[in-house]
């Protein structure tokens, strides 16, 4: 099994990634793959609903988008898939966006990520947090993934880089949430 964590934060190493790497403890403490792919600083665009994606043979968006088409076939492959981003006047940051909005259009072509687990993460510096977590987890049930719950909102605290771990709260949620995760995936591959 493998779980797919992309971070939509502009930061590679800031609150988002160190959330999303809380979850992971868990995962690899039960010898599950992770890989944590960095989509925040890339190059990309946002969807432009040409549709082409829906004639092309591979699972890939038309427009030139190197980023974006690098990861949809990893999220294609994964069994779990955990998207980050931290709050950007109140919602996830424009590459996350870009994402949800190609990977939306393309996998939705074939229902690729049907059936897969999945969960948003958020790290917030103050507020904004739950639109950005619904907004997340809206995509991932439209692609009708299934989304297990943790002790709280998959939500972590924190400004400067670092901040999050001082988060006892958020900590502990993500480390339950990966928890949930793991057994839900285990259900799910029947293992």
């Amino acid at each position: 099994m493998k779980v797919l964590g992309i971070n939509g934060s502009p930061r590679k190493d800031g609150n988002t990634a160190l959330l999303i790497k809380e979850v992971f403890k868990v995962f690899e403490a039960e010898g599950i793959e992770t890989e944590l792919y960095q989509l925040g600083g890339k190059q990309v665009h946002g969807c432009t609903a040409c549709l082409k994606c829906r004639e092309i043979p591979a699972s890939k968006c038309y427009i030139k988008n190197d980023a974006i088409n690098e990861v949809i076939p990893k999220m294609e492959a994964a069994d779990a898939i955990i998207l980050g981003s931290p709050v950007y006047f109140s919602n996830m940051t424009t590459e996350m966006k870009a994402l949800i909005d190609c990977a939306g259009y393309v996998t939705r072509a074939n229902n690729s990520l049907k059936y897969k687990v999945g969960a948003g993460v958020v790290a917030v510096r103050r507020a904004g947090e739950m639109y950005t977590f619904h907004a997340l987890n809206s995509f991932l049930l439209l692609s009708q993934m299934i989304i297990p719950g943790s002790s709280y909102w998959n939500v972590g605290i924190g400004k400067a880089p670092g901040d999050v771990l001082n988060d006892e709260e958020g900590m502990k949620t993500m480390h339950d949430l990966g928890t949930n995760m793991s057994w839900l995936l285990k259900k799910v591959n029947n293992r």
